[in-house]
């Protein structure tokens, strides 16, 4: 696999260009299907498919506050799709304009709408999650265990916050002040686009824990923030994974410590292969030409030596 050779080495620099790097000549045309995952909810699924007789199927997950028409959804679908896989943009529930079809929120556990979707396509699809995407569909792999393989191909993680209160309490911090702060304003106006919640509710909540204490956890029956990321952590689930995994990880990541990494939950399981150059930022991973855009190139390489 290509090494990676960072644009810059400044974590912040990578995390906030690869966000508004444009992606050239990484566009497709998608077909857009509501799947009715529940009785009262629809997520949405953007599909891009090869010219050609496709390889395979690759489910891609976005991050927190995002969805489908995220840089680095289109870019992975594009890159997909060129390699001959048909892609899907998965959009997390209320995500990619669905406020109204869903009468519940998501979170970083949420996986039933995910397995609903991998039933539908009938064939075992790749997996590739971005930040909370990643921590949901290695979660997934963990749930389903030995029966992972009927499902899922393999499952590639990007920044991947595997342990949830680890990384809350990492965004908290001063450096990270910036994110956090965008993060909770897309969080509120999301809320609030649903039409079931009005803005006083949280007019005085600052962070995303505080956030996920008040309205994430107690929607979700988890009763406060602490409980819902420890219950919710992919890391607890990784001694059942039982199909290939690609995490890739910046050791200088400033959302998500690398320390978990390095614990005995991915290194004890020989299926986990582990990415880890010392930059990147998070989500980041800008490199030198002609791999400007490394992480998206390493998993598709990484899915085709597969197929």
């Amino acid at each position: 696999m290509t090494t990676f050779e960072p644009l810059v080495r400044n974590p912040h620099l990578q995390t906030i260009a690869a966000h508004y790097w444009r992606r050239r000549g990484r566009t497709a045309q998608s077909e857009r299907r509501l799947y009715r995952t529940e009785p009262a909810v629809q997520v949405l699924v953007e599909t891009d498919r090869p010219d050609g007789p496709p390889r395979g199927h690759v489910v891609l997950l976005h991050g927190l506050e995002g969805s489908g028409q995220s840089g680095y959804m289109l870019g992975l679908a594009a890159a997909a799709r060129e390699a001959g896989f048909v892609a899907h943009r998965f959009n997390f529930r209320t995500c990619g304009g669905t406020e109204h079809l869903c009468d519940t929120l998501y979170h970083a556990g949420l996986t039933s709408d995910l397995r609903y979707l991998l039933e539908q396509l009938g064939v075992p699809a790749f997996l590739v999650g971005f930040s909370l995407g990643g921590n949901v569909a290695m979660k997934l792999a963990g749930e389903l265990g030995e029966d992972g393989p009927r499902w899922i191909r393999g499952v590639a993680s990007i920044s991947g916050p595997l342990d949830l209160l680890a990384c809350a309490r990492r965004i908290g911090e001063p450096d990270n002040r910036v994110y956090e702060q965008r993060f909770v304003k897309k969080m509120r106006a999301r809320l609030v686009a649903t039409g079931r919640y009005p803005r006083s509710q949280f007019a005085d909540l600052r962070t995303l824990h505080a956030l996920d204490d008040r309205i994430t956890a107690p929607s979700f029956g988890f009763g406060t923030a602490d409980r819902y990321y420890r219950t919710q952590s992919a890391l607890g689930f990784l001694d059942r994974v039982r199909v290939p995994v690609l995490l890739i990880q910046a050791k200088d990541d400033t959302f998500v410590p690398f320390e978990t990494f390095e614990s005995t939950e991915v290194r004890n399981n020989p299926r986990i292969e582990l990415l880890a150059p010392s930059h990147g930022g998070h989500l980041g991973f800008l490199g030198r030409l002609p791999h400007r855009f490394w992480a998206e190139d390493a998993a598709v390489e990484w899915m085709a030596a597969a197929t």
